[in-house]
Order: C-alpha cells, then sequence, then structure tokens
C-alpha cells in the first residue's frame, strides 16, 4: 500500500480503525518534488503539511545579506511546514525545498480542520507533533545559545544520524551555524575521536 510508511507515522502515537484510515489518506495529495524545487517560499502562505515519502526537504530562510539559516531538515519519514504560517494563515517567512528528487504528501489546513471534526483523534495526533516540533526548536535555540559548535555538531550528528554523510557540507554547516572550512576541521577532529 502507497500510504504505509505515513500510517505507521500516525500509528506511533493513536490508532486509527480502517475507515479511519481510509477517510485519512483519501484527503492526500501526492506531490513529485526535483531537486531544489520550492514546496514553499518567503511570503506565501503555508496551505500544506508535509509528510517526506521519499527524499529530503529543507526550511530556511534568508537574511539580508543573502545567507541561509536552516531550521530544520526533513528526511523520509518528517512531518514538515512553515507552522506559523500554516496556523495563522498569514504570509510565512520560510523557504521549503527538495535537496534531491523527493514525494511529498500533502494535507491541506482545510482537510485537516475537518478531519479533527470527522475523527477526533486526528487532533490528538497533531497536538502531539506540535509539541514535539515546539520541544525541539524551542532545545535548538537554547543550544544556539550555549552549545560549542563542537557540540552543536554532535547534536546534529545525534538528530539526524542518516544525514551525517548524505547531505552538502554546506548545507549542514548552515544548520549549526559555521562555516563549511570550520565544519571541515570538526568533521576531522570527530573522525580522530
Amino acid at each position: 500500500m502507497p500510504y504505509d510508511l505515513i500510517l505507521q507515522n500516525i500509528g506511533k502515537h493513536i490508532h486509527l480503525e480502517p475507515q479511519e484510515e481510509a477517510r485519512f489518506v483519501s484527503l492526500l495529495t501526492s506531490r513529485e518534488l526535483k531537486k531544489k524545487q520550492f514546496l514553499l517560499r518567503e511570503n506565501e502562505v503555508c496551505r500544506h503539511s508535509a509528510f517526506v515519502i521519499q527524499g529530503c526537504l529543507r526550511s530556511y530562510n534568508l537574511d539580508e545579506n543573502g545567507f541561509e539559516h536552516i531550521l530544520q531538515f526533513a528526511p523520509t519519514d518528517w512531518w514538515t511546514a512553515d507552522m506559523y504560517s500554516l496556523i495563522s494563515q498569514q504570509p510565512g517567512s520560510l523557504y521549503i525545498d527538495a535537496l534531491e528528487d523527493s514525494e511529498v504528501l500533502l494535507l491541506s489546513k482545510k482537510d485537516q480542520e475537518q478531519l479533527y471534526h470527522d475523527c477526533p483523534k486526528f487532533e490528538r495526533f497533531f497536538r502531539i507533533i506540535t509539541e514535539n516540533s515546539l520541544v525541539a526548536n524551542r532545545r535548538r535555540v537554547l543550544d544556539n545559545l550555549s552549545l560549542s559548535a563542537q557540540q552543536r555538531y554532535a547534536m546534529f550528528c545525534q538528530h539526524y544520524p542518516s544525514l551525517i554523510n548524505h547531505l552538502p557540507q554546506k548545507q549542514i554547516a548552515a544548520y549549526i551555524g559555521v562555516t563549511p572550512e570550520f565544519l571541515s576541521k570538526l568533521r576531522k577532529e570527530f573522525r580522530h575521536s
């Protein structure tokens, strides 16, 4: 079944009956993204939550100098969205693009709200993943303020083990807030320790 991965993801938090699964998957839209293709751009309203079936996406913003600040990577089996824009339905500040050819399942904000009415346990599911996202973002802010670059790299390795050797060094450097050259030195230290 093409929806096994997303149903397993949901099954970590709530149990769905077969008719609830069928209702849920009927609301999903599949979308393929080529490498570097945008799912969302700054100043657009985020109208969908995206679940990554295959590939890897990233969420980031650009500062006034054009420097990327990566907020999240979303590899296979992860959810992503511009949460501020999705919840408020106001233009967002994030770009979300594909780091490689990817496939996502989209759930619109409107259909998500209808799911809450039709199957209230989805409210629990989305509350849990939103809370987990909030906790992860808070932890990341505190880590960026208090941890050394070496410690931030170690946290990246712990949080995204499948991406360590998969992503370009430039992407990892932007995520932990160092230059690619400094990250190269960090990686050498890690290999020798």
